[in-house]
């Protein structure tokens, strides 16, 4: 038997101790890459400054990579609390969200900040402004961007695209109608837009009615209607809790759109 001298033994244990804090090191930079991955991917809230000055309310959902900027606006008496379950869903396919606390609003699916900080809520044509300061917001964010409406704010992204061109790269209305007074003026800021265009209403012969009208001023394969065999109201057709049979079907028919009209 082969004989070890007293400090040669002590020299190769401290060797062996002295390799295992490197090998330790490589699981902890792993976690921290983690840990900043995931934070970078969790909303944050902001606030934007609408024409008067108002203080609006946002809040951001990050995409890794982003493909484009989808621009989230609620329907009446709503906030940005709307899209909760719809927005993550979005930034998981690639898209970054901005839902919006729009003045024309309420505490439907959460409070809306943007009333609150007011003190009182606004009508449709108020409002427009608060969907402006998005837009104006989303121009630093250097991706293409999407205006997207839920019943009144369906309306509204019309015209707002339309004095918006060159800014605005496509339009998502859930069910929209003549919300914004005679004369047809939703139907007529359609037919000046130049971008795809993604329409679709509830189960109802007036919503579909109406919002076949919207785009039937539009140039040929400009917009797509979507008829969903079970829908509902505005962009709560997508979803669980209010439209537990369809939203399903309703979210792949409009990931399918956004992934051509993206790409």
């Amino acid at each position: 038997m082969r004989r070890w001298s007293a400090p040669l033994m002590l020299a190769l244990l401290i060797a062996g101790c002295g390799e295992a804090p490197k090998a330790a090191s490589k699981p902890a930079a792993n976690a921290t890459a983690d840990a900043t991955a995931a934070a970078e991917t969790q909303p944050r809230d902001l606030t934007l400054k609408a024409a008067d000055g108002a203080q609006v309310f946002a809040r951001y959902y990050p995409a890794t990579r982003p493909k484009a900027l989808l621009l989230l606006f609620h329907q009446a008496g709503a906030s940005k609390d709307e899209y909760a379950p719809i927005a993550p869903r979005l930034a998981a396919d690639g898209y970054a969200a901005l839902a919006v606390d729009a003045r024309a609003g309420g505490d439907l699916f959460g409070p809306n900040q943007t009333v609150q900080a007011l003190g009182h809520a606004g009508d449709y044509a108020e409002a427009r402004q608060d969907l402006q300061a998005a837009i104006d917001w989303a121009q630093g964010q250097k991706l293409p961007v999407f205006l997207w409406g839920s019943s009144y704010s369906s309306a509204l992204v019309f015209p707002l695209a339309a004095a918006n061109k060159g800014k605005v790269a496509g339009v998502l209305a859930f069910s929209p109608n003549e919300y914004l007074g005679s004369g047809d003026p939703v139907k007529t800021a359609a037919g000046r837009l130049d971008v795809p265009v993604f329409v679709t209403a509830a189960n109802d012969a007036e919503e579909v009615s109406g919002a076949q009208a919207i785009i039937g001023g539009m140039a040929p394969g400009r917009a797509t209607f979507y008829k969903p065999e079970a829908g509902v109201h505005g962009a709560s057709t997508l979803r669980e809790d209010r439209n537990p049979k369809g939203w399903r079907a309703n979210f792949a028919a409009v990931e399918a759109w956004l992934k051509k009209a993206v790409s």
